[in-house]
């Protein structure tokens, strides 16, 4: 079989790509090396060298068909992400190259055999809450008012008692908050829809918060293992917003890959889209306290730093019942994350030069807001 996997050079990508090859696949990678993954815009010495490797964008119909060329299964895994209010870019290279993907295989009648997409657990916002009566509720974003006053847990909505309690949430649910997590819901719809319509075996994987080696340094509002990792790394503590008492789903970047490669394999999944998570449900402090002791800092204990970003979810939590139906469970710990990350830190040679450059970005885009 032969793989094309779309943003291919970045953090999951390669690793998918890296699980192909040893199950004796050939790959194809498409890329444009964009930053801030890619700051130099060079090909990373993590791609193995018997990777056909494409510099090119999604969006490009000329070049994303010639790299579909002879592929049998086609992992598109580009996409813009962070935080920045250019708002149509999301659509534009999240949509719009999935649209091409299936326009390209019915137009030039190419023989794929199947389509995994990356989706994301931005899809579910909140996700699911119950009142009080064990109603269930989708709860809408957490005003900045409420935030500035230090009010973290979201509060009952009109017709419902509180307090509100999170629940583990499946694959039904979709409330996105934000323009990154509203394109990946078309995205999902794109992948599943004109899958079915023309017979092309599709899959969506929503994933959890992904961790380990490879993900980016510069990518300013994304990542809790990148940013706790960073801080330790150069002698700081890491900044606990809101009271750290968030609940957060981790998953392991080799549980994912193992998830990737089950959903390509098992014809019980085509049409279907999965979630793709941690299974266990553990708070911003007690992540933090983890990360400290693989660091060595038996001495620090978390507490927060008055300020909140905004645009943050308060609880998430997939359920992956699901996808463990197939056959896969995530088998790593958030210890086995923070432990390879650790590694590839250290092997990076990085410093505070990064975290000086996320910390700028972050107060460019005015996301890290004090509490009045």
């Amino acid at each position: 079989m032969k793989g094309l996997i779309t943003g291919g050079a970045g953090f999951i990508g390669s690793h998918t790509a890296d699980a192909l090859l040893a199950e004796g696949h050939e790959v194809r990678v498409l890329d444009s090396l964009e930053p801030p993954v890619h700051p130099q815009r060079e090909v990373p010495k993590y791609l193995d060298d018997r990777i056909e490797m494409v510099k090119g964008d999604v969006r490009d119909d000329g070049v994303l068909l010639e790299a579909m060329r002879g592929c049998d299964a086609i992992y598109h895994l580009a996409a813009f992400q962070d935080y920045l209010p250019v708002f149509s870019r999301y659509f534009d290279v999240n949509v719009t190259s999935t649209a091409l993907i299936y326009e390209l295989i019915v137009r030039e009648k190419l023989p794929v055999k199947k389509v995994v997409v990356a989706s994301s657990q931005a899809t579910l916002g909140e996700g699911l809450y119950h009142d009080a009566d064990g109603t269930p509720v989708l709860p809408d974003i957490r005003s900045d008012e409420q935030l500035s006053r230090g009010e973290w847990e979201i509060a009952a909505p009109e017709g419902h008692r509180g307090p509100l309690q999170w629940q583990p949430t499946d694959e039904t649910v979709a409330n996105p908050q934000n323009q990154y997590g509203i394109s990946k819901i078309a995205e999902e719809s794109v992948t599943l829809h004109l899958g079915r319509r023309y017979g092309i075996p599709s899959v969506a994987m929503r994933y959890s918060i992904v961790q380990g080696p490879r993900q980016s340094f510069y990518n300013a509002y994304s990542g809790a293992c990148r940013v706790f990792c960073l801080n330790f790394h150069v002698g700081d503590d890491p900044p606990i917003y809101e009271d750290g008492g968030q609940v957060r789903d981790f998953v392991n970047y080799l549980d994912v890959v193992d998830a990737n490669l089950r959903v390509l394999h098992d014809d019980d999944a085509d049409y279907e889209m999965f979630h793709v998570g941690g299974e266990k449900a553990i708070t911003v402090c007690e992540f933090a306290s983890i990360v400290a002791e693989i660091f060595g800092r038996g001495d620090y204990e978390p507490k927060p730093c008055g300020k909140y970003r905004f645009g943050d979810t308060r609880h998430i939590f997939s359920d992956v019942s699901k996808l463990k139906k197939l056959g896969w469970k995530p088998r790593r710990t958030v210890q086995d994350s923070v432990d390879a990350y650790r590694a590839w830190l250290h092997d990076a040679d990085v410093g505070r030069d990064i975290l000086d450059y996320c910390n700028r970005q972050m107060a460019k885009m005015n996301v890290v807001r004090a509490v009045e």
